[in-house]
């Protein structure tokens, strides 16, 4: 059993408790559309179904013609009621269009009303069934109110254990002693742990019966509605038929949806071709697991290095993503970076195969597995300490063989190993990843690490010295294996080490670069912030002087000095108290004072001559001070801002335009009139002239358009007729 192998049983476990129904986990059909609909119900809050049974039994036999049983209806109501349930939740698409088209028969709803939501059927649906619980009910209290009588007998005291009525065999009794048929007729039904005797006394023995009546006509009653249903539900059995499909699916889905979101799972979508490639897995089977990153595009994986040193738990882990991803189960990895094919078969070698009772040995038992795969096209194979149980040289040259064939065939295989002559074999096909487990010698424990690209160390010597073999004797071992391949040892160990001080390198730059990212969007995130509020702000100022400046020149053309006044006093009301300004100055700095440098902001430590020393994000950078600006701020101006507008010394009533051009003649009008309006006069005089009546008709327009001109006119002939105009103001 695979499951077994790869240390996933108490994981599934977990997952086939989410199951209304035991179900297999395959699920038929496209793997994406089901991957759609489980996707679907992320966003919306639903109940799942209850436990149910399986119900193709119960349709075998309203196929035959057969009778169900209250319990078996109620298993198929149960499955139509959840579906009801689903068609009043507003699901995401595509799952609200399925729900949407289940149609259910109006059947149901009439036997909907005959079983409450545990399953008991309630007689109050039918006048018979009423009937009989009213009169059992009776008798109950017949029978309960004689043996409470009996408490009372004087002659039966002495006999009596306790003073209660005890259910023994659905029959009201009461405990007596031996020796009570002297006192009191009935029938013993049971003896208790003490020796005592539970009797139904004889009296009762009417209402007993009565009530047995009672109960054998009510399940005839029963029986009637269950021929009834059962006969009906021949002429749906297509329904029948596809709502427990349905059912069935939607189980599958709604499990896998609350398995994820219960302990925080994703999903793997498995996709075609055979690339491997693992980001942030975590097996449930190790206890505070670190995570696994491999990528697996080759065709073969070699994995090396040191017993105990997590070479197997990278095989299961391999196989184990690869497992779950092709029943669609969730598990614990960064779905987004990680990739893995889709395989026909999964097949674990794994356990030592030697058993006495078969004859058949470590090394025979590995031929066994190996001829059931050589003929399988496009499977993934994990087998464990490949060369187990023979000679490693021989071992070697046929696996070399075994394993170029799966390769030839499509298929994709992970093996381990702590020999390196199979790695040094195959180290240089270009379908062959070598990968070293690394190993914490100080601790004694597996990283669950791994590097790509070198061979693992042993450990061989080292271990053995650690469990009590003498420094004599593994000193002795190391010159029997030679200097050179000690020297191999080394240099390996010194390929490990490199490797592994470029990861922690690698590791730290990411880090870094990670922090100085999260620091860049903080900067943007905030230069866009303050941007918003200076334009923001700019739209406030130019509202404030727009306003101010319009009762500025209300005060300009009013009549009456009072008017004037007012239109000034809210003119300067609506006058900042503060002003937005820019901080120009070039070499003004000062140590502890924030500044700008293209779009970060910085803080002076020290100013020499005309540079300075800024830190920056937590870098100290030195800087010539001309590239250096001051930060926007507000300060408070240090004169108030005052309108002031005084009465002209000279002013006249008449004003006379002859020989004005146009622009310098409306130029004085307007100032004339401006004049007039704050000294409060209604009326003026205005001469212009007749000539060509380019400069009437312009004087005309302009009173017309002026605000504060009420009414104008020709002057009467004495006093210029048509070359003159009277103004009220």
């Amino acid at each position: 059993m695979i499951e077994k192998k790869l240390d996933l049983m108490d994981f599934l476990e977990k997952f086939k408790n989410f199951f209304s129904r035991e179900k297999e986990f395959l699920m038929e059909g496209d793997v994406s559309r089901h991957l759609k609909y489980i996707s679907s119900l992320e966003e919306v809050e639903f109940s799942p179904p209850q436990k149910s049974e399986e119900i193709w039994e119960s349709i075998k036999i309203v196929r035959k013609f057969g009778i169900l049983s209250l319990r078996e209806i109620f298993e198929i109501l149960k499955i139509v009621r959840y579906f009801k349930y689903l068609q009043s939740v507003k699901f995401f698409e595509p799952v609200s269009s399925w729900i949407a088209e289940i149609r259910i028969p109006d059947y149901f709803l009439e036997i909907d009303s005959l079983f409450d939501k545990d399953g008991k059927f309630l007689d109050e649906a039918d006048e018979r069934l009423r009937s009989i619980s009213r009169g059992i009910s009776e008798k109950r209290n017949e029978i309960r109110e004689h043996l409470v009588s009996l408490f009372g007998n004087r002659r039966l005291e002495e006999y009596l254990v306790d003073r209660q009525i005890h259910y023994l065999d659905e029959k009201e009794t009461l405990l007596l002693k031996g020796g009570f048929n002297s006192v009191l007729k009935g029938s013993i039904v049971g003896r208790s742990s003490g020796g005592f005797f539970y009797v139904s006394p004889d009296k009762i023995g009417d209402a007993t019966r009565r009530i047995r009546d009672y109960e054998q006509e009510r399940e005839r009653i029963y029986l009637e509605y269950r021929k009834d249903i059962s006969s009906r539900f021949q002429k749906l059995l297509p329904f029948l038929k596809f709502i427990n499909r349905e059912f069935d699916r939607f189980d599958g889905y709604q499990a896998r949806h609350f398995f994820a979101k219960a302990y925080d799972l994703q999903f793997l979508k498995p996709e075609k071709g055979g690339e491997i490639v693992i980001q942030g897995f975590y097996h449930p089977a190790i206890h505070n697991p670190k995570p696994l990153n491999i990528d697996f595009s080759k065709s073969a994986l070699m994995v090396t290095g040191v017993n105990a040193g997590g070479k197997t738990m990278l095989l299961k882990s391999i196989l184990s993503v690869a497992y779950l991803s092709k029943f669609l189960i969730p598990m614990r990895i960064d779905a987004f970076h990680s990739k893995v094919g889709s395989f026909k078969e999964i097949e674990a070698i794994i356990d030592d195969p030697q058993n006495v009772n078969f004859d058949i040995s470590t090394f025979a038992g590995r031929m066994v597995a190996f001829s059931k795969i050589l003929s399988k096209e496009r499977i993934l194979v994990g087998v464990d300490e490949v060369e187990l149980g023979t000679d490693s040289d021989e071992a070697s040259a046929l696996f070399k063989v075994l394993i170029e064939k799966l390769i030839a065939s499509g298929s994709k295989i992970v093996i381990t190993t702590h020999h390196k002559r199979l790695a040094s074999l195959l180290g240089t096909h270009h379908d062959v990843e070598l990968v070293a487990a690394l190993y914490d010698e100080e601790k004694r424990e597996p990283t669950y690490r791994f590097l790509q690209g070198i061979v693992g160390k042993s450990y061989a010597f080292e271990t053995a010295e650690r469990y009590g073999i003498s420094k004599k004797m593994v000193s002795e071992a190391r010159r029997v294996f030679g200097e050179e391949s000690e020297n191999l040892n080394a240099l390996i160990q010194k390929s490990a080490n490199l490797e592994m001080e470029l990861l922690r390198k690698r590791e730290e730059a990411e880090k870094r670069l990670l922090e100085l990212e999260t620091e860049k969007r903080k900067l943007v995130a905030l230069q866009e912030e303050w941007r918003e509020k200076l334009v923001e702000q700019e739209g406030e100022l130019k509202s404030i002087y727009k306003g101010a400046i319009s009762e500025a020149k209300s005060s300009v053309k009013a009549k009456t000095v009072p008017e004037t006044h007012r239109h000034m006093t809210e003119a300067h009301k609506r006058f900042p108290k503060e002003e937005f300004v820019k901080d120009e100055r070039k070499f003004d700095f000062k140590v502890g004072e924030k500044v700008r440098y293209k779009e970060s902001e910085g803080t002076i430590l020290q100013i020499r001559g005309k540079k300075a020393k800024v830190e920056i994000n937590g870098m100290k950078i030195e800087l010539p001070l001309e590239k250096l600006q001051g930060i926007l701020k507000f300060r408070k101006p240090k004169k108030r801002v005052e309108i002031k507008v005084e009465k002209p010394s000279k002013a006249s009533l008449r004003l006379d335009l002859h020989g004005k051009r146009r622009e310098e003649a409306l130029e004085e009008l307007d100032i004339f009139l401006s004049n007039a309006l704050l000294q409060g006069w209604d009326e003026v005089f205005i001469t212009h002239g007749i000539g060509g009546g380019i400069l009437a008709k312009a004087v005309r327009e302009f009173l017309r358009e002026h605000p504060k001109v009420e009414w104008f006119g020709d002057a009467p002939p004495n006093m210029g007729g048509q070359g003159a105009k009277l103004v009220r103001l």
